[in-house]
C-alpha cells in the first residue's frame, strides 16, 4: 500500500510537477490524456542515443548488435508486463491508434466481407469507431453498437442478442476514458468466444490503472500506448494471438517486414517483424520498458488501490459544489471522473482552473457518439494518476468553487 511518505519520493522522480504556472504550484490532473515521465525514463532516451544508436537488425556492427539486444529485451518486458505468452505476440505501433488501424486493415482484408458486422460499444473512443467505420465502408459492412444505461454500464444481454453469423470481431476498451468505467471484458470475451467471434480490447485506460493479464483475459487482440503509463510519446503496441496475426496481411510494406524480395513477388518475414515494417522507434521501445518496470517496482495493485482512494476522496469532496453532475457511475472505475456543472461551458470552467494552475481536460474526448448519448456537449474531466495526492485534490475543489462562484 502506498502511504504519504511514498508519493513525496515518488514526486521528486518528475521533475516537471515541481515547476509553477502563472505563479501557482502545478496540479496536473489530466492524466488520461498523457502521463508525465520519471526522470529515469528521459535518461534512458537520453542514454540510447549517446551510447547504441544504431539501426537494428541489419547491422553486424557492435553498436547495432546493442541497439537490437536492448530492442528484443523491450519486446520481452512489454510480453512480461501483460503476461503474454511470448514476445513474438508484440508488436510495436505508435500507439493506440496505429495498433487499431493496423487490426481494422488487415484484419478487415483477410476476414471481412460484404455484409459482415463489427460490434462496438456507446463509450469508445474516435480512435476505436473511426478505424471500423473506415473498414465497413470500404467493404460494405455494417457497425453495431452496444447501448449503456443512464450510469455507463453496458447492456450485456443486448450485447449477446446482437451477435450472428456476420459479426466477424467485438472491438471494445477495456476502461472508459470520458466514464473511468471498467467494462467486464473478460465476460464480453468469453460471450463473444462462445459465437467463434474474435475480440480487440482497447487498453490505453486500463493499462496504466489495473493489472491486465492477456492470457487470463483470452483477448485475441489487446492494445494501449507508452505515453499513458508514463513512457514516451509515438510508441504503443498490438498484442495478438499468432492464429490471427499469422493469417494475416501486412499492414504496411518496406524494409524488414520481407523475408525475400524480387520484382516479381514479395515474402513476408516471421512474426512480429510481418508488421513492423521500416526503422522502428528504438529509443522509444527501451524507454517505455524502462516505465513498465518503473511501474512494477511501485505495483500496480499498489497503483489501483492508491488511485481508487484518491478518487473516492475527490467524489466525496465535489459533493459541496453546487448543481454538479458526475457523468458515469457503475461503481466499477478507475482514477477518470467527468462532470458537469449547472449550465456552464466545460471550456470556461478549464480556462479558469488553468489560471489557477490547474490542468485538466474538456470537451468531448474523442468521444462524441457518448456525448450525444447523454444528451451533453462535454466535460470537464479530471484524471489521477499515483503522483497525484489529496491536497492537491482539496485545491482543485477549492479552486473550482471560486469558479463556479464566478460563473453561477
Amino acid at each position: 500500500m502506498l502511504h504519504e511518505k511514498d508519493i513525496r519520493k515518488i514526486r521528486a522522480d518528475f521533475p516537471i510537477l515541481s515547476q509553477k504556472i502563472y505563479d501557482r504550484e502545478l496540479i496536473y490532473f489530466d492524466n488520461a490524456a498523457t502521463t508525465q515521465k520519471p526522470e529515469i525514463v528521459v535518461k534512458k532516451i537520453e542514454n540510447g542515443y549517446f551510447r547504441y544508436n544504431a539501426n537494428i537488425h541489419r547491422g553486424v556492427h557492435y553498436l547495432s548488435q546493442m541497439a537490437t539486444d536492448a530492442h528484443e529485451d523491450a519486446r520481452q518486458t512489454v510480453a512480461n508486463f501483460i503476461k503474454a505468452d511470448k514476445k513474438e505476440d508484440i508488436i510495436f505501433t505508435r500507439g493506440t491508434t496505429e495498433a487499431i488501424n493496423l487490426v481494422a486493415f488487415s484484419f478487415g482484408e483477410a476476414f471481412c466481407w460484404a455484409g459482415d458486422e463489427i460490434v462496438l460499444s456507446v463509450m469508445e473512443h474516435h480512435s476505436n469507431i473511426v478505424p471500423w467505420q473506415m473498414l465497413c465502408k470500404r467493404k460494405a459492412m455494417k457497425l453495431r453498437v452496444i447501448p449503456i444505461d443512464e450510469n455507463g454500464k453496458l447492456y450485456l444481454d443486448e450485447y449477446e442478442a446482437m451477435l450472428n453469423e456476420r459479426t466477424k470481431l467485438i472491438a471494445i476498451t477495456h476502461v472508459s476514458n470520458v466514464l473511468g468505467t471498467i467494462n467486464p471484458v473478460e465476460q464480453i470475451i468469453e460471450i463473444a468466444h462462445r459465437h467463434d467471434i474474435p475480440v480487440l480490447v482497447d487498453g490505453a485506460q486500463a493499462v496504466p490503472h489495473i493489472a491486465v493479464d492477456v492470457k487470463k483475459l483470452d483477448a485475441d487482440f489487446y492494445v494501449f500506448s507508452g505515453h499513458k503509463v508514463y513512457g514516451p510519446t509515438g510508441v504503443g503496441v498490438l498484442y495478438g494471438k499468432e492464429k490471427w496475426l499469422e493469417r494475416m496481411p501486412p499492414y504496411q510494406g518496406g524494409g524488414e517486414m520481407i523475408a525475400t524480395v524480387s520484382f516479381e513477388k514479395t515474402t513476408y518475414n516471421e512474426l512480429p517483424f510481418k508488421f513492423e515494417a521500416g526503422t522502428p522507434d528504438y529509443i522509444g521501445s527501451v524507454a517505455f520498458a524502462e516505465a513498465l518496470e518503473y511501474v512494477e517496482k511501485i505495483g500496480i495493485k499498489s497503483i489501483a488501490d492508491y488511485e481508487n482512494r484518491l478518487t473516492e476522496y475527490a467524489l466525496e469532496r465535489l459533493k459541496i459544489i453546487r448543481n454538479i453532475r458526475i457523468i458515469g457511475n457503475t461503481g466499477q472505475r478507475t482514477s477518470v471522473l467527468s462532470f458537469m456543472i449547472g449550465d456552464i461551458h466545460p471550456y470556461d470552467i478549464g480556462i479558469l482552473l488553468d489560471k489557477l494552475g490547474i490542468a485538466v481536460r474538456t470537451g468531448h474526448h474523442c468521444a462524441q457518439p457518448l456525448m450525444d448519448y447523454f444528451n451533453i456537449p462535454g466535460t470537464v474531466r479530471t484524471s489521477f494518476a499515483f503522483y497525484n495526492t489529496k491536497e492537491e485534490i482539496d485545491t482543485f475543489v477549492a479552486a473550482l468553487q471560486k469558479v463556479v462562484d464566478m460563473l453561477l
